[in-house]
């Protein structure tokens, strides 16, 4: 695990895009095309807006698959991570094959029928955040370490929930959807790179509970400790708890 601690949020989201460009340009070069992964939630902000602002990808070739998407939230709430994605990514960067997870009527089938075309090829990269909780994508703790499913119903813990009221997605914890769509942990780790973009004091527990602690399902994100070619982006701010030297 490489990381790397920046002194704002903005130089960090900046570094993680040229990181992140570098590698869907030498996929393209060599293949033709790339798959990828994308997170969503206030943490990835200013690493989309810079990674979309990165000339020289032929985003055409990029196909993307969704992490994660609430149960029964219409594309039209402010939460929607469709929503999201098409408008900080999908849109302005000209992606034509997407998959995104529609979480309001049939999330099971919704997950098989996603899961179906995630296994058809590799993952080349997946872009993802840690939670206040540690999760990683909507696997709040104890995470499920085990399963091989692609995409998961899961049940949303209440420190996730408050998470989404605290980032202004939701007015309230009651209008917090209580289910959601999430890619598996598994499924997260047969991604040949991982780049984790983490900004926020918020976050600082659980980057060092994540990063610096055990492997356990209590942490969920601390299971990127095992996977072989991960990249870490942190601001001062998220990562003042960690103990130096830093893991790499």
């Amino acid at each position: 695990m490489n990381v790397n601690v920046f002194e704002t949020s903005e130089q960090m989201g900046k570094a993680a895009a040229a990181v992140a460009a570098d590698i869907l340009k030498d996929c393209l070069r060599q293949r033709g095309a790339a798959r990828i992964i994308a997170a969503t939630g206030a943490s990835q902000f200013g690493f989309l807006a810079a990674l979309v602002a990165t000339p020289g990808i032929d985003w055409s070739q990029v196909e993307l698959f969704h992490l994660d998407e609430y149960v029964g939230l219409p594309i039209t709430h402010p939460a929607s991570f469709r929503s999201y994605l098409l408008e900080r990514l999908i849109v302005p960067a000209g992606i034509n094959r997407y998959h995104l997870l529609d979480g309001e009527t049939d999330a099971a089938g919704v997950c098989m029928r996603a899961g179906e075309l995630l296994a058809q090829a590799p993952i080349d990269v997946a872009f993802v955040g840690i939670g206040e909780n540690g999760h990683l994508a909507f696997n709040d703790p104890p995470a499920d370490f085990e399963t091989e499913t692609p995409y998961l119903i899961v049940e949303l813990d209440e420190a996730c929930r408050q998470q989404q009221v605290g980032e202004g997605w939701f007015k309230s914890l009651a209008d917090v959807p209580r289910q959601a769509i999430s890619m598996s942990i598994r499924q997260i780790l047969k991604s040949k790179k991982i780049l984790c973009i983490v900004p926020d004091l918020r976050k600082a527990v659980a980057v060092k509970a994540c990063l610096q602690g055990p492997v356990n399902p209590f942490s969920p994100a601390s299971i990127l400790q095992a996977h072989a070619d991960v990249t870490v982006f942190l601001d001062n701010d998220s990562a003042a708890m960690l103990t130096r030297p830093l893991p790499n």
